[in-house]
């Protein structure tokens, strides 16, 4: 099997190039490659390769920027998705398209299920939305895959930042009014390869660690974690505070919360509690360090 992953150079296109089977025949692509946003480009790229699948990892995730860029999110996360869609459609080829808990609008205090409508309340979800939608009608057999909260040892993500934050300050305060699951990507990675290899497997479906928690929930676990593997101390207080006092351009689902049964039942993947892949995850930053 040919696969591509488009957005390799992201935390999960990393995570998946190091977990890739070693049945996988793989190609990697990032923006310096090609241009997700132009049509003509993409066609005529996956028209030189013979790709069984593409896996679409490449998206827009400046959740704030995007309230002023709004046609910059649009073009990667809403166009880009249906060129490739289109293209791997026009090759024979499976499409998977990596979706976000950011398309519905917290406003649930039960887990979202895939056939819950969305609601976006941010540009950013909105553009993730509209990615799902026109891959769906570019290529209808497409794989859409919604995640939350994502981070990995790899590039810029919530858990570095706060770990940087926690050995240079003396006291954080962190969001505690906006609840949902975070995401080791090198989990997800796993059960996007899984996926890739059930050809009959499509439509929309869910993937997260288990467990609920609130930024603040999840910031005091790094901490704590982190302490215990001498990554930094744990001298630093944090506070929670509500989101009200910490305001952002773009709005964040209260509750984000995904069931991802089907997903679990689907899949020979253990999904971890969220707890237990971020021990994981900072136990292999310990040993390799900032990526």
């Amino acid at each position: 099997m040919h696969v591509l992953i488009v957005g390799c150079d992201g935390q999960l296109g990393r995570e998946l190039h190091c977990s890739c089977p070693g049945n996988i025949t793989l190609s990697e692509v990032d923006k310096r490659h090609i241009d997700i946003t132009k049509a003509e480009v993409v066609s005529e790229y996956l028209a030189r390769l013979q790709i069984d699948v593409v896996i679409n990892a490449a998206a827009y995730t400046a959740v704030d920027q995007a309230e002023t860029e709004e046609a910059l999110a649009y073009a990667v996360n809403a166009s880009g998705a249906a060129n490739l869609a289109q293209a791997a459609s026009q090759q024979g080829a499976r499409f998977i398209q990596i979706s976000t808990d950011f398309v519905f609008d917290g406003k649930k205090s039960t887990p979202y299920s895939v056939t819950d409508t969305p609601s976006p309340v941010s540009v950013y979800g909105a553009s993730k939305l509209a990615g799902e939608q026109q891959a769906l009608v570019a290529h209808p057999d497409a794989l859409i895959i919604r995640t939350s909260w994502l981070y990995s040892h790899f590039c810029a993500n919530f858990v570095k930042t706060m770990l940087k934050l926690m050995a240079e300050r003396e006291q954080l305060s962190v969001v505690d009014d906006q609840i949902g699951t975070p995401t080791w990507a090198a989990g997800l990675a796993r059960f996007i390869w899984d996926c890739a290899q059930q050809p009959d497997l499509k439509g929309v479906y869910h993937w997260s660690d288990t467990g609920v928690a609130s930024w603040y929930d999840f910031a005091i676990a790094i901490q704590e974690e982190a302490a215990a593997l001498d990554v930094i101390p744990s001298s630093c207080k944090i506070f929670p505070i509500p989101g009200a006092e910490y305001p952002t351009p773009a709005t964040r689902p209260a509750y984000s919360v995904m069931d991802k049964t089907q997903s679990y039942q689907q899949t020979s993947v253990e999904p971890l509690h969220w707890r237990e892949a971020l021990r994981q995850m900072l136990k292999l930053y310990k040993e390799q360090g900032d990526s």
